[in-house]
């Protein structure tokens, strides 16, 4: 069952009068004539959503994640713990896997999808230990000669006073500095939220996607608010203002290329939406692997110093 969010209150009730009339005998004609009016109601809202809305469907609790966007895109995924340095952060998960037939390296953050999964996954916050093993993982694909595929989905690094105790800036610039010197091919795919700094730590890419309803920014609209305003109220004046979707960043040149959702969401067809990156990465993929190492380099430093 959908999950509406606020701005979708019309859509719901909707919804519910068409479930209502359809129960009845006599209600299955005027129950198809209002479910038609709903589907138009859905398109052209979700036609017309602000970027705060948008916000607010990049964190759907129904969003298809990395456990089931892996599931989908993905074949025998094997994945690999810890960093070797201090241990395990469930909130970057990354491993072997295939693509098609393709090895690969995929790697991505991990939110989980109620509220025992996200505690454990601590809501796809990393901590140190998540990007240094994002770092092994990527040096282990450079090393056998296999593509990254990343999937970004983050409120940001995790802020509490262990992570930076641990060196969580030093992290993230090592990771950053590991995808920008890959001999790979690097395809990042910003699924739900990509926030600040660790997000950035795993696309810096050779490719940069965007699903048509995420979100891609410095800091969080509500973070935003609270400094420039005072007040996170004014979260979605902020989200307006930082230019966070993907329609923004194709045109300012920070992505390569948005992934359209179905209507509605990818939480309303994951399986549609999975068709639909599965066709997106075959064609990055195969752009990028007649380049050389590095070729691929220079790509990312062109691509990135053009942001300037």
């Amino acid at each position: 069952m959908i999950q509406y969010l606020p701005f979708e209150k019309p859509i719901e009730a909707l919804d519910k009068h068409v479930a209502e009339l359809a129960a009845l005998p006599e209600g299955a004609e005027e129950a198809g004539m209002l479910a038609e009016r709903a589907e138009r109601l859905l398109a052209d809202t979700y036609a017309r959503l602000t970027p705060w809305q948008r916000t607010l469907v990049a964190r759907h609790p129904q969003r298809p994640r990395f456990e089931r966007l892996v599931a989908g895109l993905f074949s025998d995924f094997l994945p690999i713990a810890g960093d070797r340095v201090f241990g395990e952060d469930q909130a970057i998960i990354g491993g072997f896997a295939r693509f098609e037939g393709r090895k690969v390296m995929v790697i991505g953050h991990v939110k989980g999808e109620d509220t025992t999964t996200r505690i454990h996954h601590n809501f796809g916050m990393a901590r140190p230990e998540g990007y240094r093993k994002a770092i092994r993982l990527m040096e282990l694909a450079d090393r056998f000669g296999l593509p990254v595929v990343t999937l970004v989905d983050t409120p940001g690094a995790f802020p509490g006073v262990d992570a930076e105790a641990r060196g969580q800036a030093e992290a993230i610039a090592r990771s950053t500095e590991a995808c920008l010197s890959l001999g790979v091919p690097l395809v990042a795919v910003i699924i739900g939220e990509g926030g600040s700094g660790g997000a950035v730590a795993l696309a810096a890419a050779n490719r940069v996607l965007m699903c048509e309803h995420a979100v891609y920014s410095v800091i969080s609209p509500e973070g935003c608010a609270s400094i420039l305003w005072r007040s996170a109220a004014q979260a979605p004046g902020a989200a307006e203002a930082m230019k966070i979707t993907a329609g923004d960043l194709l045109k300012l040149g920070v992505i390569h290329r948005i992934v359209y959702e179905p209507k509605g969401g990818a939480h309303r067809d994951p399986e549609e939406m999975i068709k639909r990156l599965t066709l997106a990465l075959r064609a990055e993929l195969d752009g990028l692997a007649t380049m050389n190492p590095a070729e691929l380099r220079r790509d990312r430093e062109e691509f990135f110093l053009s942001q300037g």
